[in-house]
Protein backbone atom coordinates (compact mmCIF):
# COMPACT_ATOMS: atom_id res chain seq x y z
CA UNK A 1 0.00 0.00 0.00
CA UNK A 2 1.17 3.47 -0.42
CA UNK A 3 0.32 6.70 1.57
CA UNK A 4 -0.45 9.87 -0.55
CA UNK A 5 -0.76 13.68 1.62
CA UNK A 6 -1.78 16.74 -0.14
CA UNK A 7 -1.20 19.78 2.52
CA UNK A 8 -2.09 23.09 2.59
CA UNK A 9 -0.96 25.63 5.21
CA UNK A 10 -4.58 24.53 7.35
CA UNK A 11 -5.48 20.97 6.37
CA UNK A 12 -3.73 17.94 5.69
CA UNK A 13 -5.49 15.65 3.69
CA UNK A 14 -3.89 12.05 4.23
CA UNK A 15 -5.02 8.72 1.78
CA UNK A 16 -3.68 4.82 1.75
CA UNK A 17 -3.89 3.47 -1.31
CA UNK A 18 -4.40 0.14 -2.38
CA UNK A 19 -4.84 -0.86 1.55
CA UNK A 20 -8.08 -2.81 1.22
CA UNK A 21 -6.72 -5.97 1.87
CA UNK A 22 -4.39 -5.22 4.04
CA UNK A 23 -4.20 -6.20 7.41
CA UNK A 24 -2.48 -3.40 8.95
CA UNK A 25 -5.39 -1.30 7.75
CA UNK A 26 -8.12 -3.11 9.74
CA UNK A 27 -9.29 -0.87 12.69
CA UNK A 28 -7.34 1.87 11.35
CA UNK A 29 -8.84 5.07 8.97
CA UNK A 30 -7.84 4.98 5.34
CA UNK A 31 -8.47 8.76 5.45
CA UNK A 32 -7.45 11.19 7.89
CA UNK A 33 -7.81 14.82 8.29
CA UNK A 34 -4.65 16.90 10.29
CA UNK A 35 -3.56 20.17 10.61
CA UNK A 36 -1.98 21.39 7.66
CA UNK A 37 1.63 21.99 6.71
CA UNK A 38 4.35 24.83 5.49
CA UNK A 39 7.41 23.33 5.74
CA UNK A 40 9.62 26.99 5.68
CA UNK A 41 7.30 28.75 7.77
CA UNK A 42 6.69 26.41 10.62
CA UNK A 43 9.09 24.90 12.88
CA UNK A 44 10.42 21.48 12.84
CA UNK A 45 8.72 19.78 15.68
CA UNK A 46 5.46 21.74 14.35
CA UNK A 47 5.88 19.62 11.13
CA UNK A 48 6.91 16.36 12.81
CA UNK A 49 3.64 17.03 15.19
CA UNK A 50 1.62 16.82 12.43
CA UNK A 51 3.67 13.57 11.11
CA UNK A 52 3.25 11.42 14.20
CA UNK A 53 -0.50 12.55 14.26
CA UNK A 54 -0.89 11.22 11.06
CA UNK A 55 0.50 8.01 11.85
CA UNK A 56 -1.46 7.71 15.21
CA UNK A 57 -4.34 6.66 12.74
CA UNK A 58 -3.23 5.48 9.94
CA UNK A 59 -2.73 1.84 9.29
CA UNK A 60 0.73 0.38 10.62
CA UNK A 61 3.32 0.23 8.09
CA UNK A 62 5.40 -0.51 5.96
CA UNK A 63 4.22 1.23 3.26
CA UNK A 64 5.40 0.86 -0.43
CA UNK A 65 5.98 4.76 -0.81
CA UNK A 66 5.08 7.93 1.12
CA UNK A 67 4.26 10.81 -1.53
CA UNK A 68 3.80 14.32 0.59
CA UNK A 69 2.88 17.42 -0.88
CA UNK A 70 2.94 20.66 0.73
CA UNK A 71 3.64 24.25 0.95
CA UNK A 72 7.17 25.41 1.58
CA UNK A 73 9.58 23.29 -0.08
CA UNK A 74 12.38 25.77 -1.10
CA UNK A 75 15.33 23.85 -0.60
CA UNK A 76 16.68 20.24 -0.96
CA UNK A 77 18.11 20.16 3.07
CA UNK A 78 13.78 20.82 3.56
CA UNK A 79 13.35 18.38 1.12
CA UNK A 80 15.61 16.16 2.74
CA UNK A 81 14.80 16.05 6.61
CA UNK A 82 11.00 15.47 5.58
CA UNK A 83 11.61 12.67 3.70
CA UNK A 84 13.59 11.36 6.38
CA UNK A 85 10.96 12.05 8.81
CA UNK A 86 8.44 10.38 6.81
CA UNK A 87 10.25 7.46 6.59
CA UNK A 88 10.79 6.73 10.10
CA UNK A 89 7.00 7.28 10.89
CA UNK A 90 5.83 5.39 8.34
CA UNK A 91 8.16 2.15 7.62
CA UNK A 92 8.87 3.00 4.09
CA UNK A 93 11.78 3.06 2.30
CA UNK A 94 10.67 5.83 -0.26
CA UNK A 95 9.36 9.00 0.48
CA UNK A 96 8.73 11.51 -2.33
CA UNK A 97 8.33 15.27 -0.82
CA UNK A 98 7.04 17.91 -3.82
CA UNK A 99 5.46 20.98 -3.99
CA UNK A 100 2.43 22.36 -3.78
CA UNK A 101 2.41 23.30 -7.28
CA UNK A 102 3.72 19.98 -8.52
CA UNK A 103 0.49 18.41 -6.71
CA UNK A 104 -1.27 21.27 -8.62
CA UNK A 105 0.35 20.45 -12.15
CA UNK A 106 -0.28 16.23 -11.40
CA UNK A 107 -3.63 17.39 -10.69
CA UNK A 108 -4.66 18.68 -13.69
CA UNK A 109 -1.96 17.60 -16.17
CA UNK A 110 -1.81 14.03 -15.19
CA UNK A 111 0.96 12.34 -17.50
CA UNK A 112 0.58 14.93 -20.23
CA UNK A 113 1.88 18.57 -20.74
CA UNK A 114 -0.28 21.24 -19.25
CA UNK A 115 -0.54 24.80 -17.72
CA UNK A 116 -1.64 24.12 -14.35
CA UNK A 117 -2.48 27.18 -12.01
CA UNK A 118 -3.27 27.85 -8.07
CA UNK A 119 -6.13 30.13 -7.47
CA UNK A 120 -6.37 30.25 -3.45
CA UNK A 121 -5.73 32.71 -1.07
CA UNK A 122 -1.97 32.92 -3.55
CA UNK A 123 -1.92 32.56 -6.74
CA UNK A 124 0.92 30.42 -8.69
CA UNK A 125 1.48 28.39 -12.08
CA UNK A 126 3.40 26.64 -14.40
CA UNK A 127 4.01 25.00 -17.30
CA UNK A 128 4.56 20.54 -16.88
CA UNK A 129 5.63 18.32 -19.98
CA UNK A 130 4.12 15.40 -18.25
CA UNK A 131 7.14 14.81 -15.80
CA UNK A 132 8.44 17.88 -14.42
CA UNK A 133 7.58 21.66 -14.63
CA UNK A 134 9.38 23.24 -17.19
CA UNK A 135 8.73 26.67 -16.83
CA UNK A 136 7.61 29.10 -13.53
CA UNK A 137 7.00 32.52 -13.49
CA UNK A 138 6.97 33.22 -9.62
CA UNK A 139 4.06 34.13 -7.68
CA UNK A 140 5.76 36.77 -5.47
CA UNK A 141 3.54 36.59 -2.95
CA UNK A 142 0.91 38.91 -2.02
CA UNK A 143 2.82 42.15 -2.04
CA UNK A 144 4.60 41.72 -4.97
CA UNK A 145 2.49 39.29 -7.65
CA UNK A 146 -0.44 36.97 -6.50
CA UNK A 147 -2.73 38.86 -9.18
CA UNK A 148 -6.51 36.91 -9.37
CA UNK A 149 -5.85 35.71 -5.58
CA UNK A 150 -7.87 36.02 -2.54
CA UNK A 151 -5.66 38.25 -0.71
CA UNK A 152 -4.95 40.40 -3.94
CA UNK A 153 -9.22 41.07 -4.62
CA UNK A 154 -8.84 41.56 -0.78
CA UNK A 155 -6.43 44.00 -0.62
CA UNK A 156 -7.14 45.98 -3.27
CA UNK A 157 -10.82 46.28 -2.30
CA UNK A 158 -9.41 47.55 1.42
CA UNK A 159 -6.86 49.75 0.18
CA UNK A 160 -9.78 51.73 -1.72
CA UNK A 161 -12.08 51.23 1.53
CA UNK A 162 -9.24 53.26 3.57
CA UNK A 163 -8.69 55.95 1.01
CA UNK A 164 -12.92 56.51 0.48
CA UNK A 165 -12.77 55.18 -2.85
CA UNK A 166 -15.54 52.22 -2.49
CA UNK A 167 -19.27 53.31 -3.56
CA UNK A 168 -20.85 54.82 -0.84
CA UNK A 169 -23.80 51.95 -1.18
CA UNK A 170 -21.20 49.28 -0.99
CA UNK A 171 -19.27 50.81 1.87
CA UNK A 172 -22.50 51.38 3.97
CA UNK A 173 -23.14 47.98 3.86
CA UNK A 174 -19.16 46.56 4.35
CA UNK A 175 -19.64 48.46 7.59
CA UNK A 176 -22.87 46.99 8.76
CA UNK A 177 -20.80 43.42 7.86
CA UNK A 178 -17.02 44.36 9.70
CA UNK A 179 -17.96 46.88 12.32
CA UNK A 180 -15.18 48.18 13.99
CA UNK A 181 -12.66 47.94 11.16
CA UNK A 182 -11.15 51.22 11.24
CA UNK A 183 -7.56 52.75 10.20
CA UNK A 184 -5.58 51.54 13.12
CA UNK A 185 -7.01 48.06 12.96
CA UNK A 186 -6.70 47.18 9.18
CA UNK A 187 -2.71 48.34 9.51
CA UNK A 188 -1.98 46.49 12.22
CA UNK A 189 -3.98 42.99 10.38
CA UNK A 190 -1.70 43.77 6.87
CA UNK A 191 2.15 45.17 8.70
CA UNK A 192 1.93 43.09 12.51
CA UNK A 193 -0.13 40.63 12.09
CA UNK A 194 -1.10 37.90 14.77
CA UNK A 195 -1.93 35.22 11.97
CA UNK A 196 -1.90 35.39 8.04
CA UNK A 197 -2.03 39.38 6.55
CA UNK A 198 -2.62 37.11 3.11
CA UNK A 199 -5.77 34.88 4.64
CA UNK A 200 -7.23 38.33 6.60
CA UNK A 201 -7.24 40.22 3.27
CA UNK A 202 -8.59 36.82 1.66
CA UNK A 203 -11.45 36.72 3.85
CA UNK A 204 -13.40 39.73 2.94
CA UNK A 205 -13.63 37.96 -1.25
CA UNK A 206 -16.85 36.12 -0.25
CA UNK A 207 -18.38 40.17 0.89
CA UNK A 208 -16.79 41.60 -2.50
CA UNK A 209 -17.95 38.77 -5.16
CA UNK A 210 -21.37 39.14 -3.70
CA UNK A 211 -21.20 42.10 -5.24
CA UNK A 212 -20.15 41.16 -8.21
CA UNK A 213 -22.92 42.38 -10.86
CA UNK A 214 -21.92 46.22 -9.05
CA UNK A 215 -19.30 47.71 -12.18
CA UNK A 216 -16.88 48.96 -9.37
CA UNK A 217 -16.53 45.77 -8.16
CA UNK A 218 -16.71 43.80 -11.52
CA UNK A 219 -13.95 46.36 -12.84
CA UNK A 220 -11.74 45.24 -9.50
CA UNK A 221 -12.06 41.27 -9.91
CA UNK A 222 -11.62 41.01 -13.81
CA UNK A 223 -8.89 43.58 -13.52
CA UNK A 224 -6.91 41.60 -10.78
CA UNK A 225 -7.68 38.43 -13.16
CA UNK A 226 -6.80 39.97 -16.05
CA UNK A 227 -3.76 40.91 -14.64
CA UNK A 228 -2.56 37.14 -13.56
CA UNK A 229 -3.64 36.26 -17.69
CA UNK A 230 -0.99 38.93 -18.92
CA UNK A 231 1.96 39.12 -16.07
CA UNK A 232 1.66 35.02 -15.56
CA UNK A 233 -0.26 32.80 -17.85
CA UNK A 234 0.91 34.76 -21.05
CA UNK A 235 4.46 33.84 -20.46
CA UNK A 236 3.52 29.98 -21.08
CA UNK A 237 2.83 28.25 -24.48
CA UNK A 238 -1.28 28.88 -24.10
CA UNK A 239 -0.96 28.62 -27.71
CA UNK A 240 -0.08 24.60 -27.51
CA UNK A 241 -1.98 23.49 -24.01
CA UNK A 242 -4.57 24.11 -22.09
CA UNK A 243 -5.04 25.49 -18.76
CA UNK A 244 -6.08 23.54 -15.13
CA UNK A 245 -7.27 25.79 -12.60
CA UNK A 246 -6.83 24.23 -9.22
CA UNK A 247 -8.62 25.75 -5.72
CA UNK A 248 -11.81 26.11 -4.34
CA UNK A 249 -11.61 30.44 -5.09
CA UNK A 250 -10.44 29.43 -8.65
CA UNK A 251 -13.36 26.69 -8.94
CA UNK A 252 -16.05 30.03 -7.25
CA UNK A 253 -14.53 32.21 -9.96
CA UNK A 254 -15.76 29.82 -12.86
CA UNK A 255 -18.11 31.86 -14.04
CA UNK A 256 -16.27 35.54 -14.62
CA UNK A 257 -12.51 33.46 -14.94
CA UNK A 258 -14.06 31.69 -18.19
CA UNK A 259 -15.18 34.14 -20.28
CA UNK A 260 -11.95 36.38 -19.36
CA UNK A 261 -9.57 33.32 -20.37
CA UNK A 262 -11.79 32.70 -23.79
CA UNK A 263 -11.11 36.01 -24.21
CA UNK A 264 -7.25 35.79 -24.05
CA UNK A 265 -7.27 33.09 -26.36
CA UNK A 266 -6.19 30.61 -23.76
CA UNK A 267 -8.15 26.94 -23.42
CA UNK A 268 -9.34 25.63 -20.40
CA UNK A 269 -8.87 21.94 -19.43
CA UNK A 270 -11.02 21.81 -16.21
CA UNK A 271 -11.35 23.29 -13.07
CA UNK A 272 -10.43 21.02 -10.02
CA UNK A 273 -11.69 22.38 -6.10
CA UNK A 274 -9.17 19.97 -4.90
CA UNK A 275 -6.62 18.16 -6.58
CA UNK A 276 -6.27 15.17 -4.09
CA UNK A 277 -8.49 12.78 -6.03
CA UNK A 278 -6.93 13.48 -9.28
CA UNK A 279 -3.43 12.42 -6.97
CA UNK A 280 -4.56 9.53 -5.91
CA UNK A 281 -5.55 8.91 -9.67
CA UNK A 282 -2.14 10.10 -10.74
CA UNK A 283 -0.45 7.56 -8.15
CA UNK A 284 -2.82 4.68 -8.25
Amino acid sequence: MKLLCESGATKGDWRVIGAGAAPSAQGRALRVLTGGTNVSAMSKEAVLSVIREAAGKLPEGPYEAVHFYTAGVITDDIREWLEEALKEAFKTPQAEVQTDLVAAARAACGHEGGIAVILGTGSNSCQYDGERIVKHVKSGGFILGDDGSASVIGKLFISDYIKGLVPAEIASEFDTQFPGLDYPTVVTNVYHPVGSPSGWLGSFCPFILSHYSHPYIKALVDGSLQAFIDRCLKQYDTDRYPVGIIGGFGNALKEILTPLLEKSGIRIRAYIPSPIEELLRYHA
